[in-house]
């Protein structure tokens, strides 16, 4: 689907309808209003691209403005961050805006309010002021001090400017309504006294304005025409647009608040408040450990801007709060790198192979590709050896019938170069394998063209010459949290769910090839999945970290529903599970079934395939269990998918190396499957 096809979000509709209706599209300017008390998270990216997004659908400027009005908790160093992040995911900005900049015009207003018997001073207490507000059944009462003069909030408004008073003696309040159904407007605070040194202003001021006063204005000073914000904000919108009835000239353009549903993830915290816990108590290395859900943690892990946009384009814009599943976003990044990341061997397990037929002391160089996805990426030579490294989980001296790695008696192929036969194997004192010995077919090497090349062979394992390796640090990281919302219960403290093996650090061998990695390079480990060089890492020390798994290894450990002994209930159709889950159920058990039975399934999972999004089909395959009957299950939905969408195993991204994985493999109903694409 196109860009000018797709329908429009309902935040593009009403765009559209002001512009049916009286705006023009020079009227049109955004923002993304970040307060700079911390770093920005994936969260914030749905802001970002929201607005951004509409800045370049509708070719309209978009200000990036920091909402600096709490000095205790701002600092330069997340404005440079902020900026850094922003520009990272591929948006430039017309202007940088600061909410201090407005300082005196909001001053100005604030006075012009109290002249007009808008505010006042209130000098209670802040339990005396709570106490007063109600409750949301319960109107509020006023005050001693709602009644002043005119003349008397203005001297002691301007004596708080002047630095005459404590902090919390006195604040300035909007006069509203004490009995407003929504307590937002039973007169909110406008501005408190604070001594602290404002990142930009200095010690100018010792009054600050409030956020709700601060934010509209601020909007309509730069003549925002859309302001949008996440859902929290909604009760906020009357008091908004109150604010701005007190200074809305009515000759230019008024700004108009709209909310939209922020973004959640599951397993992962937001919070900014919990997030400074987990770095204050060391449980990561700081904002940008690559565990963390910030922009600079996610850059960190190797995450790319591509992604996370295509990832928050993929969510879409609601108008009701839920979770997203954080599989999404990993789906994401796995079919972004699978396009542009290199194609590496490195072995992260070793074990000792030695090839007892290969010439002692012979060394050659074998070809590899370097992306099979794009056929422009071109190849690099590797080292090839007698003495070898593979993974330790890659042989089994005993194994069943479903084991395709090195046996002792069978053969795989050793990626882009021989096919070898175990033979027998060394250990220690202890039992422990040391070393594989193996025999090679010196007319089998890859690309050859021998009768001996082609011959099949059910595995392929990566490996790395010992010779030529490169020691590198491998840091293995997972998600922070093992539960699915780990905020999401009140009696529990959220730590208790950080997963102990989040990170695992280990030392693995790479091919040569990586000797010239650059901080940032993104490459895919075959078989092991995406890493990339750490900011860590040296010439002399490589540091790589694990971005992704090539598979979502969390899938079979998600927590199934209890039980209970309660008598069943009928679901609803609306409760019907969704077409993906119902193919993934059917093809657990559909290579086990009798063949008319076995047709009649894949009928079915053909059908419901026409119900799936590209995106579902592709994170069905890319994400499907070794068993069989998933297998199946995936090469049936893409059958009906390509064939309903007449597209070609080459228009899905790591459809064409999925299937050819299936024609190759030793089970024949999956190889069947396969050979109809």
């Amino acid at each position: 689907m196109t860009e000018s096809q797709k329908p429009l979000n309902f935040l593009e509709q009403i765009i559209e309808d002001d512009l049916a209706n009286g705006y023009t599209k020079d009227q049109l300017r955004f923002r993304f209003p970040p307060e700079p008390n911390g770093y920005l998270h994936i969260g914030h990216c749905k802001a970002i691209c929201i607005s951004f997004g509409l800045g370049e659908k509708y070719n309209a400027p978009v200000n990036l403005r920091f909402d600096d009005t709490n000095p205790a908790k701002e600092e330069q160093e997340y404005v440079d961050a902020i900026k850094q992040d922003v520009a990272w995911l591929g948006y430039q900005w017309d202007k940088v805006c600061f909410s201090s900049d407005y300082f005196q015009k909001l001053y100005d207003w604030a006075i012009q309010m109290i002249k007009d018997g808008k505010a006042y001073v209130d000098s209670q207490t802040s339990e005396e002021i709570a106490a007063q507000k109600g409750t949301p059944t319960q109107p509020g009462v006023a005050g001693p001090y709602r009644d002043r003069s005119v003349e008397e909030n203005l001297d002691l408004f301007t004596r708080m400017k002047d630095g005459e008073f404590e902090a919390g003696e006195h604040i300035l309040r909007a006069k509203i309504d004490m009995e407003d159904p929504n307590m937002l407007m039973r007169d909110p605070m406008m501005y408190r006294i604070m001594y602290k040194e404002h990142h930009r202003t200095g010690n100018d001021w010792c009054i600050y304005p409030m956020y709700d006063w601060t934010h509209g204005e601020s909007d309509y000073i730069e003549q925002i025409s859309h302001s949008l914000c996440s859902l929290e904000f909604k009760p906020h919108r009357k008091l908004y647009d109150w604010f701005l009835d007190q200074v809305y000239t009515g000759e230019d353009v008024r700004t108009k608040q709209r909310e939209f549903a922020r973004l959640n993830l599951s397993y992962t915290i937001m919070s900014k408040r919990k997030l400074l816990r987990l770095v204050e108590e060391n449980i990561v290395s700081g904002w940008d450990d690559p565990r963390m859900p910030t922009i600079s943690g996610l850059r960190r892990r190797g995450y790319t801007p591509a992604a996370i946009r295509k990832f928050i384009d993929t969510v879409g814009v609601a108008k009701r709060e839920n979770i997203i599943d954080v599989s999404l976003l990993e789906f994401n990044i796995r079919e972004d790198l699978n396009k542009t990341a290199t194609r590496v061997m490195g072995v992260l397990d070793p074990v000792k192979l030695i090839i007892t037929n290969y010439p002692k002391g012979k060394e050659e160089m074998v070809v590899a590709e370097n992306n099979p996805e794009d056929s422009n990426a071109g190849e690099h030579q590797v080292p090839f050896s007698g003495e070898l490294y593979i993974e330790r989980e890659d042989f089994k001296e005993d194994a069943g019938k479903n084991f395709f790695r090195l046996t002792l008696g069978n053969e795989v192929r050793l990626k882009n170069a021989y096919i070898i036969k175990g033979e027998s194997v060394v250990k220690d004192a202890n039992g422990n394998i040391t070393e594989i010995h193996c025999t090679y077919d010196p007319e089998s090497r890859s690309g050859s063209n021998t009768e001996a090349s082609k011959r099949h062979v059910k595995g392929t394992l990566h490996w790395v010459s010992i010779a030529h390796a490169i020691p590198a640090e491998i840091r293995l990281y997972d998600r922070l949290f093992n539960h699915e919302s780990p905020d999401g219960d009140k009696d529990t403290d959220f730590m208790q769910y950080v997963n102990p093996d989040s990170l695992k650090v280990i030392t693995g061998y790479l091919e040569p090839f990586l000797a010239d990695a650059k901080i940032g390079d993104r490459f895919q480990f075959q078989r092991m999945g995406y890493f990339n060089v750490d900011i860590d890492s040296t010439p002399e020390k490589l540091v790589f970290n694990r971005t992704v798994g090539l598979r979502d290894s969390w899938a079979k450990q998600k927590p199934k529903p209890q039980q209970n002994n309660a008598q069943p209930q009928k679901v609803a159709p609306q409760q019907q599970a969704s077409a993906l889950s119902q193919i993934n159920k059917l093809g657990k058990k559909l290579a086990n079934l009798p063949e008319e039975k076995r047709l009649a399934t894949m009928e079915s999972i053909q059908k419901l395939a026409l119900d799936l999004t590209e995106e579902e089909v592709i994170g069905f395959f890319n994400t499907s269990a070794k068993k069989i009957g998933t297998r199946m299950a995936g090469i049936e939905s893409l059958y009906a998918f390509a064939k309903a969408h007449s597209k070609s195993l080459k228009d899905i991204p790591g459809a064409e190396d999925f299937v050819e994985k299936a024609k190759e493999d030793s089970n024949e109903l999956l190889r069947e499957a396969a050979s109809k694409l």
